[in-house]
């Protein structure tokens, strides 16, 4: 690679270069358990001329590309498996245009979700998807990130109206455009998003926001049984009830919150609930969810619109990783992300609640479960094989389960390293399609090899 990166310092300027043994450490894993590997070289590009040409040199000499963002990402997508280019693009970070009257933004793939909602809030807007990490927005999209307010907003490939993608010959592409809806052609925002860098560098996206509510509600309600929490979920989406966000926690998870928050919160199956709309219309539906829980076993019901007290209800359930983290020093934290029909949800949160238990690994389950995707958190000990293997194990057996049921092996974390064994027996003859639409836009296999496509 010597000579390789001799010849990218001709295309970029010497700060835009590293090899430094730390820079290439840091990108060489990302948030989960998967192992690292450095890549060659890791350069900053810093606009999409510049990513084009970098894209461009590597194509020609058949070297790896490797799209980075923050490395928050849970299934090894930016492990370089075969070394070459880490492709930085934290100095692509500038919000381009807002565009209020339209509620659309413009930014570059740099920019993070905080960020972005700093400067909207000056004009009223928000951006919806919240996948709890401060993420990259272009991280968002190559994973179809989605999260807590995916059941009222939609996900990220809901939001995104046009992307200015680099192929993997070097040429600059536009896959939508900023109109609220088209009927031209074919849909290549719903191809490149959750395509997680193996089809194209993102260097420019077009994305929907949103208005600020005039309320916010946020609500707890603790149940005997999971089977009655999901049911309470269930009667609320049948109800037509607006809610924004809607998650379960389990007994055990409730149980870590309370040692690391130093609350008291009840250790019984919890929904954490939001409403988002003006006063009136938010007192009715409030009104309305309670009687609903209540018919349905909900023991415990409390309510929020102050700022504050919100913030430290959502405390619990936002903090819910760090709490089992630090309830096990030394060990790594391994997360599933199966994602199944609603009217299963219940009954699989429970098959994996008995595997957990009939395990010697500690496990607690959550969920985002107005839309039927949930967790199971695992603390393993990475040095210790047999543990890796039994977490594996019911990892695999979570996901089998998922699939069985008419659902997918993930919901939101994306496919990576983890997943891509269970691709072909999700998707069936349709896997085939995807490999072709792979090597037309990507021949050499340069773009993010390893991921999502077994070689």
């Amino acid at each position: 690679m010597k000579e390789h990166i001799e010849q990218l310092r001709s295309i970029l300027s010497a700060g835009q270069i590293s090899v430094n043994e730390t820079i290439l450490e840091q990108h060489s894993h990302d948030e989960s358990y998967h192992a690292p590997r450095l890549p060659d070289v890791v350069i900053y590009p810093r606009n999409a001329l510049e990513t084009s040409a970098v894209v461009r040199y590597a194509n020609e000499q058949g070297i790896p590309i490797i799209p980075f963002g923050l490395g928050s990402s849970l299934e090894g997508h930016v492990v370089p498996v075969n070394g070459g280019i880490s492709l930085d693009l934290s100095l692509m970070n500038k919000v381009l245009e807002i565009s209020a009257g339209d509620f659309l933004v413009k930014v570059q793939p740099g920019v993070t979700r905080t960020q972005l909602n700093k400067e909207l809030k000056k004009y009223g807007l928000f951006f919806s998807v919240d996948p709890g990490a401060d993420a990259t927005l272009g991280g968002m999209a190559a994973t179809n990130a989605s999260g807590t307010t995916s059941v009222k907003y939609g996900i990220m490939r809901d939001q995104v109206r046009d992307l200015e993608v680099v192929l993997a010959n070097g040429e600059i592409i536009h896959t939508g455009s900023s109109a609220a809806k088209s009927s031209s052609g074919i849909h290549l925002n719903g191809l490149f998003v959750g395509s997680e860098g193996t089809l194209g560098v993102f260097t420019e996206l077009t994305l929907k926001v949103y208005g600020i509510p005039e309320v916010t509600m946020a609500g707890r309600a603790s149940f005997p049984t999971v089977e009655a929490a999901v049911a309470a979920v269930n009667g609320i989406m049948v109800a037509g009830i607006p809610i924004a966000r809607i998650e379960l926690v389990d007994s055990e998870s409730m149980k870590k919150v309370n040692q690391f928050l130093d609350k008291s919160y009840d250790v019984k199956p919890t929904l954490f609930l939001e409403f988002h709309g003006n006063a009136a219309g938010l007192e009715q539906d409030v009104t309305f969810a309670k009687e609903i829980v209540r018919d349905l076993g909900c023991e415990d019901i409390q309510f929020e619109t102050d700022s504050k007290a919100r913030n430290e209800l959502w405390e619990a359930r936002h903090n819910l990783a760090y709490a089992f983290i630090h309830s096990a020093p030394g060990k790594k934290l391994m997360v599933t992300d199966v994602s199944v029909p609603l009217n299963e949800l219940s009954h699989a949160i429970l098959d994996s609640r008995e595997k957990i238990e009939q395990s010697k690994v500690e496990g607690a389950i959550v969920g985002h479960v107005g839309d039927g995707n949930y967790h199971v958190l695992f603390m393993v000990d990475l040095s210790n094989p047999e543990e890796v293997v039994e977490a594996k194990r019911i990892n695999e057996e979570i996901v089998e389960y998922a699939l069985t049921k008419g659902g997918t092996c993930t919901g939101e974390h994306g496919v990576g390293l983890g997943k891509r064994k269970y691709q072909r027996r999700e998707h069936g003859t349709a896997y085939e399609v995807m490999k072709t639409i792979k090597q037309a836009l990507d021949p050499k296999g340069i773009m993010n090899p390893g991921k999502v496509f077994e070689d």
